[in-house]
């Protein structure tokens, strides 16, 4: 959201640059608390030992003194077109630009790369936190390019401005466009930290049994849920935590951390133990969040796409208005007759995606796309795209300001936004109203033209919202207007989205070989795979109101998980849902498709295993039925269309 004079909003809205840094809108005054604490026994930033309990992880770098004034308390890698981004967190600047040593032996880091820093005013600063170690300001990337592909490199953070320097750690390059070995990636969506333990666990797993990357299709650290805790238990939410009868959706097992007495004072409420997923503060949630997964980060590229919750600080509020009463009025433990939740009711830091863009750095301006929003990289025989489902296209979830206009306004008033509104990250060329105006689509358009189909047979998309769910959602129209055709067109094979909670399942629209192996079927289908399951406080909710389509063999709204996506070959790939209770298979799904004729004349293309030996599967005849519903397949949605 741009901060720009009244009479050029509207016209800067529609042609502004691509951007990848965040702007907010600050015409209007923030109302609210200093620093908004999702607890009304504890309102505090650095706790008092009452009310919610305040969680602490370790950092990324040990420091090297009992009261450290600075460290390195986040690391992070992702890919770039020939090489890597190494990303990592601070509380308080480095006094210079940021800086990694490294080299192909890690007894000999003989190169130097340096990088740049970025920061944002969050609420609270750094400054106001007592542990140094549990909050990050500085945000800090450093790109080493000219690599080589699927190389394991060396590489060492140095001490500067009081951090201690990081231990001496390694990053493994992506494998070049069209190598043929077999690989395994991590693919989760809807994490959080509340009911995701077991995702964690076997997460962690996956990396040391040798998953080359994680792949992140929103819904991170779930940081909009600080308010939680202070949102009293109703009728129409089926999450009410009370340490001693509390309801979650999905019929499972209540986890144990549930069965936690309500702290003294605290009321039952939709949260959690802890108030909010991780924290009774949106930063504090980011800052756990991250620092949980170093354990992951440290070792694998870990590849994000945005989702809903990393938008701004709330997306809605309770029965009785409290939030409202508390962001708009900065009345604590208050209520109010009527929702007034809009643009400006989150403290400025805390809106349009900026912790987002600041805690992540992905390929965007690298591959042509915008930031964090949307980019793509290949690895071995698959083209990866994320794309960006929550803003930037026509009738998008997350609005532009110029979506809010009334009449010959230039700007909306405050009342006239949501609370949810962002964007638009690229170029608008024209009207709002028509997605193939918008840069995103013009960049997908192109990016997928310009696929090798001979080095990456396999195009793999992923956005955080499906086209298609047995839970239908109104944004889902809207999607398959923006995007279908265009991947249609350019022969996708799989699309791969979260977003319904705890619904892990496949829609595929291609042809039915048996029960869990299907055949792509280019320009005319995709296989649709929907996995919203990692973990999360808002448990496996769904959406009142709205119709359930017969297209389910096995909705699974009790397990949490993560999925493994294997390439095979040229002509096959798998899917495996991975439950976090036991790490077992709860779901499986094999994708076969041609090989490329023109590939196969030239001797480009083979349907050989990959380097590891596995016997891939191999493509047969299909059978296609008209609306065909199959049974029989765990945690399988599947919808066969004869085309």
């Amino acid at each position: 959201m741009k901060s720009l004079a009244a009479p050029s909003l509207l016209a800067a809205l529609l042609t502004t640059p691509a951007l990848s840094k965040p702007v907010v809108d600050e015409k209007y005054p923030y109302k609210g608390p200093a620093v908004p604490v999702g607890d009304w026994v504890d309102p505090t930033v650095n706790g008092n030992g009452k009310g919610f309990p305040r969680l602490v992880e370790p950092p990324a770098v040990k420091p090297g003194s009992s009261n450290p004034s600075n460290n390195v308390n986040v690391i992070s890698t992702s890919y770039t077109p020939g090489g890597i981004n190494i990303h990592y967190q601070t509380p308080f600047g480095l006094g210079a630009a940021p800086v990694v040593h490294w080299g192909t032996s890690a007894s000999e880091l003989k190169n130097k790369a340096t990088g740049s820093t970025t920061t944002y005013d969050r609420t609270p600063p750094c400054s106001a936190v007592k542990a140094v170690t549990q909050c990050n300001q500085f945000f800090h990337d450093v790109q080493i390019s000219d690599l080589k592909p699927g190389k394991t490199y060396y590489y060492q953070i140095p001490a500067a401005n009081g951090t201690t320097k990081s231990d001496v750690l390694s990053f493994t390059t992506a494998r070049e466009a069209g190598d043929k070995s077999e690989f395994t990636i991590a693919v989760l969506n809807d994490m959080g930290y509340t009911n995701a333990a077991g995702t964690y666990k076997y997460l962690n797993k996956a990396v040391s049994d040798g998953a080359a990357f994680a792949w992140h299709g929103g819904d991170l650290s779930y940081a909009d849920d600080w308010f939680s805790g202070i949102l009293p238990c109703e009728d129409d939410w089926p999450v009410c935590y009370n340490g001693t009868s509390t309801e979650l959706p999905g019929g499972g097992p209540i986890p144990d951390d549930y069965k936690s007495p309500l702290p003294k004072g605290e009321v039952a409420n939709q949260g959690s133990p802890r108030g909010g997923d991780m924290s009774v503060l949106y930063e504090s949630n980011w800052d756990l969040w991250q620092q949980w997964l170093n354990s992951i980060t440290l070792k694998i590229p870990y590849m994000v796409v945005p989702g809903n919750h990393e938008a701004t600080c709330a997306e809605f509020d309770g029965g009785n208005n409290t939030l409202s009463a508390y962001l708009d009025n900065d009345k604590s433990n208050a209520t109010q007759a009527n929702m007034t939740l809009n643009y400006y009711s989150c403290p400025p830091s805390q809106r349009n995606f900026t912790a987002f863009q600041n805690r992540f750095h992905m390929a965007g301006d690298k591959s042509g796309g915008v930031g964090n929003f949307w980019y793509s990289f290949d690895y071995g025989l698959a083209h990866f795209v994320s794309i960006n489902t929550e803003t930037d296209y026509a009738n998008s979830p997350e609005k532009p300001f110029a979506a809010d206009l009334q009449g010959d306004e230039t700007h909306p008033k405050a009342n006239e936004t949501y609370v949810t509104d962002s964007g638009p990250f690229g170029a608008v060329h024209g009207s709002y109203n028509d997605t193939k105006n918008y840069e995103q689509y013009q960049w997908l358009a192109k990016d997928l033209e310009s696929v090798d189909r001979c080095k990456t047979p396999w195009v793999i998309v992923m956005g955080h919202r499906p086209m298609y769910s047995s839970e239908v959602a109104k944004y889902q129209v809207n999607i398959r207007a923006a995007f279908e055709d265009l991947m249609l067109k350019n022969n996708v094979d799989v699309y791969i989205a979260g977003q319904p909670m705890g619904h892990n399942g496949t829609l595929d629209s291609g042809s039915i070989i048996n029960n869990n192996t299907y055949k792509t079927n280019p320009g005319k289908s995709m296989v649709h795979l929907v996995n919203g399951a990692a973990g999360n406080l808002e448990s496996h909710s769904v959406l009142d109101g709205e119709p359930r389509l017969n297209m389910t063999m096995f909705l699974d709204q009790t397990h949490f998980g993560f999925a493994k996506l294997t390439v095979h070959n040229e002509t096959a790939l798998s899917w495996h849902f991975i439950h976090g209770d036991g790490g077992v298979v709860g779901d499986e799904l094999t994708v076969l498709k041609e090989s490329t004729s023109k590939c196969a004349a030239s001797g480009n293309s083979s349907s050989s295993g990959g380097a590891s030996g596995t016997k891939a599967p191999v493509a047969t005849p299909t059978s296609a039925g008209t609306k065909t519903f199959v049974s029989g397949v765990l945690g399988l949605l599947v919808l066969a269309l004869a085309l």
